[in-house]
């Protein structure tokens, strides 16, 4: 089946014959131009593969755009360990630290300009851009001229009679769902907003929509977008009287948007982002050929958090088991923490009710918060943790030994998990609970979203006793090892083998060239010893440590907290 022909099923399967047409004929035109424009360039992921996740002002110096602060910090401090960068949103918005996008296409000027985001593919980073597209700023020029009855811009909007029964929708908010605006001709509209009222949901049920933010896309990709990350995308489609969410056409959508850009650049990624349950999220693998290259692994935050503030690797082992990848182009994209919250819907038919609960106390115990959403019962339920993932493993009165221990560890899990892993930029540079923000903002994400200045960063970072240095210093030595290691390529086998109380265990192994690792993590505060089998007794070698290791018993000690990366030739 040839690609034209396989777009032009999905566009019938989603619109009418004629808008189908339509639609095909601009997406066409829009193939055509860009491919004039775009250079296709081959890549494959690899175990160099490590993503840093970041707003573009992460990092600010006085007089200095923050885009060009923020590579140059990077070139300083991590290009020999971190090769692409996910900026997250950088386009001029109204609310949510950049989600509530105003122009898709415009660099907010307090950041830089394009050429100061095309500086990081310049220097060879591969860039992840942050496509909003589930819904745009009520303050956007599409939503104005929609308020103004621009004939153009009719129905890019769901607006729906107030009296509807809504009570079917999937609500990853308290807030309502239905917001209301008045046109230009003074007709009320109640206008659908998933996440909030300066969060307008787009109408992909209008062709013209599709149309527009595959344009969009596009025009990312030619700006130097290697990965594209689908916000939010599970919400795209409406059909009232269901849950709209993870809607056949929702999954259509994103096969036709992979399609249509594979035409111009066939190297792009799609990752899309789902906080939703592990089974539902997995979905969007497709069929491993069709549909997302990359999927969040939502369950591994709380999950792995859960793990080790338990002490206990039972339950983390057992789920790590059904982990299975449709295709062998496929992979996960593993994190424990980002601009948003651990999210605990990922984990609900994973942990019980009161394992959901300890997680949440403790965050409040250690400084956090907890963000809610309205059920189909109408009750409100704890639909994610906010607060720093150091905060979260360790109160923060404990030594910095033991938090920079709990952290390493967890971050150690997510660099030999299959697949790509992502690291946070507070995680990275060992940062704490932003109380500040949130009570300036009002906003419990704020707690992990704090802007830093760049001399006080530097300052602490060169600090051997500041708790900032000594989690940057070995986290960056963890990533140094890991990106030389044949075995963490993304595509390569996994395996979970039987374990022992408190030990979660993970065997990589790659073929060419053919390497295996057994990356061993102690989640207790006690000694404990690993039985090894005896393709790993014959002078086992640590990579963390850089040496062979004593065993006793063909069994591998592990002091409290410690992460042994047996690695063999075979």
């Amino acid at each position: 089946m040839n690609s034209k022909k396989t777009v032009a099923q999905r566009l019938e399967l989603l619109y009418t014959p004629d808008d189908a047409r339509a639609a095909g004929q601009a997406i066409a035109e829009l193939v055509d131009a860009y491919q004039k424009r775009i250079q296709s360039r081959d890549y494959e992921l690899n175990e160099r593969d490590v993503i840093l996740i970041t707003y573009g002002d992460q990092v600010h110096s006085p007089g200095q755009a923050s885009l060009k602060t923020l590579r140059e910090f990077l070139n300083d401090t991590a290009q020999d360990t971190i090769n692409s960068v996910h900026i997250l949103p950088f386009f001029p918005y109204s609310s949510d630290d950049g989600f509530s996008v105003i122009d898709y296409l415009e660099v907010n000027p307090r950041l830089g300009r394009w050429a100061d985001v095309e500086a990081f593919r310049d220097d060879e980073y591969r860039l992840m851009f942050d496509c909003v597209i589930n819904h745009i700023s009520q303050h956007s020029h599409w939503f104005r001229r929609y308020l103004a009855c621009d004939p153009e811009y009719a129905d890019y909007f769901t607006h729906v009679d107030p009296k509807t029964d809504l009570s079917d929708v999937v609500r990853p908010r308290t807030s309502p769902l239905l917001t209301d605006f008045t046109d230009a001709d003074g007709r009320q509209r109640s206008v659908w907003c998933t996440f909030s009222a300066d969060q307008v949901d787009l109408n992909y049920a209008n062709y013209r929509v599709l149309v527009s933010v595959l344009q969009v896309l596009f025009e990312y990709v030619a700006r130097g977008a290697n990965l594209i990350r689908l916000d939010a995308i599970a919400f795209v489609w409406k059909d009232i009287g269901t849950g709209c969410v993870h809607l056949p056409q929702t999954h259509e959508v994103i096969q036709l948007m992979r399609e249509v850009l594979h035409q111009v650049a066939p190297e792009v990624i799609i990752i899309t982002e789902t906080n939703v349950p592990h089974k539902e999220n997995i979905s969007y693998f497709g069929n491993g050929e069709d549909e997302a290259q990359m999927v969040y692994n939502f369950a591994l935050p709380p999950l792995l958090a859960y793990s080790i503030l338990k002490g206990e690797t039972t339950t983390i082992t057992e789920w790590a088991r059904t982990l299975k990848l449709p295709g062998d182009r496929v992979c996960f994209f593993n994190f424990t923490a980002s601009h948003d919250g651990v999210g605990l819907r990922p984990v609900q038919d994973i942990l019980a009710v009161e394992d959901i609960r300890f997680l949440v106390h403790t965050a409040e115990q250690h400084g956090g918060r907890v963000s809610y959403r309205t059920g189909a019962d109408g009750k409100a339920s704890p639909y994610e943790i906010n607060c720093n993932y150091l905060d979260l493993l360790t109160h923060p009165a404990e030594s910095d030994d033991l938090r920079v221990a709990h952290m390493l560890l967890s971050q150690a899990v997510v660099l030999a998990m299959p697949g790509v892993p992502g690291v946070y930029f507070h995680s990275l540079v060992g940062s704490r609970n932003y109380l500040e923000g949130v009570e300036k903002t009002g906003v419990n994400r704020s707690i992990n979203r704090e802007k830093l200045g760049l001399a006080d960063l530097q300052s602490e970072l060169a600090d051997p006793e500041h708790l900032r240095c000594k989690v940057f210093t070995a986290y960056r030595r963890l990533l140094q090892i890991r990106c030389k290691q044949p075995a963490f390529q993304p595509y390569g086998e996994f395996e979970f083998p039987e374990t022992i109380a408190g030990v979660f265990a993970i065997l990589r192994r790659s073929q060419d060239p053919a390497q295996e690792i057994l990356a061993l993590h102690n989640f207790t505060g006690r000694v404990r010893r690993f039985p090894l089998t005896d393709a790993w007794t014959n002078a086992p070698h640590d990579l963390i440590a850089d040496a062979p290791i004593t065993l006793q018993d063909d069994r591998a000690e592990l002091q409290p907290y410690q992460v042994l990366w047996l690695s063999r030739a075979i």
